[in-house]
């Protein structure tokens, strides 16, 4: 086959009209020639770091939304579903992935269970490390998330460590605010990348000490705008990813909004696109081609180098997106689960008390940070609850995996008048999560998704609505298109119901993050994230 446009080649920073040809998947030919052709050729956008299943999408799913704004490979870590159902569930991710042109990457998950402060699904320790690098499908050691292991060298940490050096195979790191001697011995350890840095300071450090930095704009978590600036001189070294991307974000676009809003600050097109295009590639030794004679046939073709409105996506020579329609076809699966526990009592969320002062967490807009404030405790007949006038809301983990007391917070930032949400999306261990008005709000919320064996929810006093996540309790079995609309339905009532936050759950999914400081809530209580120390609810 023959495609003729502009073809951009980043390698050696050059724009020219040509004329590709590939032949079984291979680009056998490129060739410069007139034409009139007003189309731009380029690599295919690579998100250098995703969990699949914060699309509540199955991959196959993931891929067919994906391609349609020019994505044709991820660096994924199936460290999600791990936690719910271990090596069963990495195994499924890679399965399933295979089922569809589009180029997977899977890690294999260094931190399951992410803390021994939470209640998981399941446990991958270092023999299962070994046995899963071993597996050609596994490209690297994903996030070591367990910094502090690293840093005190605990012994299981340092065995997968070893593992993926002995393998060759590179090791993502995780380490949010992590600096000075402390990082410089993370790095040594041979973490090579962190996509957890919100602050220039702190990315610049980590550049400097030879760390690939990852650009982040997730749906929570956004750290484009405090990162961008360092592209231009450490192009080299920097790769863009989304982290976690929600269904109805990832209809809307992908790598490539990052791409036009890098290039719309006038940073140079070719160091843009090669953070997105070409070092995710170089780092982890992709198999996913750069516009070269010889390499896989993976390209797309954009509109213009401004706005990288994708026209088609190829990979290995398939045409895979066209016309503004997927052309991957839809996949026959299992729907997975591990999810077992019972229905709760409204008694089950009263906090008896008579504490004058009381812990709160303090979500952030846009990060997977928190603050920890002290606050008045206001009390209903010995029970501690929501104060809505202040939007100080009382919020729950409930054990989905074994029948347990559910753990009592308070948080701040929600903002809701009404109801409750909830979801059995709460990383890392994916416990139900859920912040309301009531007792009796977040009782119900809560019963919802024991009574759908997974899924995220908003309920009032006379109404309730949830998308249903039946695949290990947080990805749907549905196409990608039903539920991002489902979920922005569910979101809007969200809203109504109060919330000020742009994305509440994806949000309320985070603040059970025991590796992201400040203060967290897990199944077993309130936790000071980087202190690795439970906190008491109240203050006396």
């Amino acid at each position: 086959m023959i495609l003729q446009g502009n073809i951009v080649d980043i390698l050696n920073k050059r724009i020219y009209k040509g004329e590709i040809t590939f032949v079984n998947g291979k680009i056998v030919s490129i060739q410069e020639k007139e034409h009139q052709v007003n189309q731009y050729i380029i690599p295919g956008f690579i998100d250098a770091h995703i969990h699949i299943e914060s699309s509540m999408l199955v991959p196959s799913e993931f891929a067919k939304l994906a391609v349609t704004h020019g994505t044709v490979s991820t660096v994924s870590d199936p460290h999600e579903i791990a936690n719910v159902l271990g090596v069963k569930g990495v195994e499924f991710m890679i399965e399933n992935g295979k089922q569809v042109p589009f180029k997977f990457n899977f890690g294999a998950p260094s931190c399951v269970p992410a803390t021994d402060f939470e209640s998981a699904g399941a446990i991958i320790d270092s023999v299962d490390i070994k046995v899963l690098l071993e597996n050609p499908d596994i490209k690297y050691l994903a996030e070591m998330m367990n910094y502090p292991g690293v840093l005190f060298n605990d012994d299981e940490v340092m065995k997968k460590i070893a593992w993926a050096k002995y393998f060759n195979k590179p090791i993502d790191g995780h380490a949010p605010g992590l600096r000075g001697k402390d990082v410089s011995k993370y790095i040594r350890a041979g973490i090579t990348t962190d996509h957890e840095c919100f602050t220039f300071n702190e990315a610049l450090e980590k550049l400097q000490k030879d760390m690939k930095i990852l650009i982040r704009e997730g749906s929570a978590a956004k750290n484009f705008d405090a990162l961008i600036d360092l592209l231009p001189e450490h192009f080299e070294n920097m790769m863009f990813c989304s982290d976690d991307k929600h269904p109805d974000d990832l209809i809307l676009g992908h790598i490539n909004q990052l791409c036009e809003r890098a290039v719309a600050k006038g940073i140079d097109v070719f160091k843009v696109l090669q953070a997105a295009c070409i070092n995710p590639v170089k780092h982890y030794n992709l198999d996913v081609g750069l516009l070269q004679k010889g390499d896989d046939a993976d390209f797309i073709v954009v509109r213009d180098l401004r706005t990288f409105k994708t026209l088609q996506t190829y990979i290995k020579g398939e045409l895979v997106f066209t016309d503004g329609k997927s052309l991957i076809q839809d996949v026959a699966f299992e729907n997975l689960n591990n999810f077992n526990c019972n229905e709760k009592e409204v008694t089950d969320f009263r906090v008896e008390s008579t504490a004058k002062q009381i812990r709160v967490i303090e979500a952030l807009e846009g990060q997977l940070v928190t603050n920890e404030l002290v606050e008045k405790a206001k009390h209903q007949g010995g029970n501690l609850v929501s104060n809505v006038k202040n939007d100080i809301l009382k919020m729950t983990v409930v054990n989905r995996y074994e029948n347990q007391k559910p753990a009592m917070a308070f948080i701040k930032n929600f903002g809701l008048t009404k109801g409750a949400i909830a979801s059995s999306v709460g990383h890392d261990s994916h416990n139900i999560i859920a912040v309301g008005v009531s007792d009796e709000a977040i009782c119900k919320a809560v019963n919802v998704i024991i009574k759908n064996k997974g899924g995220i929810c908003a309920v009032s006093n006379s109404e309730e609505k949830i998308v249903s996540l039946p695949v290990a309790g947080i990805m749907s079995d549905k196409d990608g298109e039903t539920i991002g609309k489902q979920y922005a339905e569910l979101d809007k009532m969200a809203k109504t119901l109060g919330s000020k936050l742009h994305a509440p759950y994806m949000t309320l999914s985070f603040m059970a993050l025991l590796v992201i400081p400040s203060l967290k809530l897990s199944d077993k209580g309130l936790f000071n994230g980087n202190t690795f120390k439970f906190a008491d609810l109240k203050v006396k």
